[in-house]
């Protein structure tokens, strides 16, 4: 199964996946916000690398749900 196929599947199928991917499009948001500013403040700043963070926490977590989805097939 491809990797795409797979996100799709999980997207469809697992609920906690489906939290953590529209967590981590919400973070993306946010953070895109705040790239386009001109100048940022300094709890801007700290906001950004707070994102940052919380974004690569769920990219582990999805990972890690579709490496035990895998085990399972």
């Amino acid at each position: 199964m491809q990797e795409k196929e797979l996100k799709e599947l999980l997207l469809k199928e697992n609920e906690e996946f489906k939290k953590a991917s529209k967590l981590h499009q919400q973070y993306d948001k946010k953070l895109e916000k705040l790239k386009a500013k001109s100048f940022l403040t300094e709890e801007e700043k700290q906001e950004v690398v707070e994102l940052k963070k919380k974004k690569l926490a769920l990219k582990d977590k999805m990972y890690y749900l579709r490496i035990e989805y895998k085990k399972s097939l």
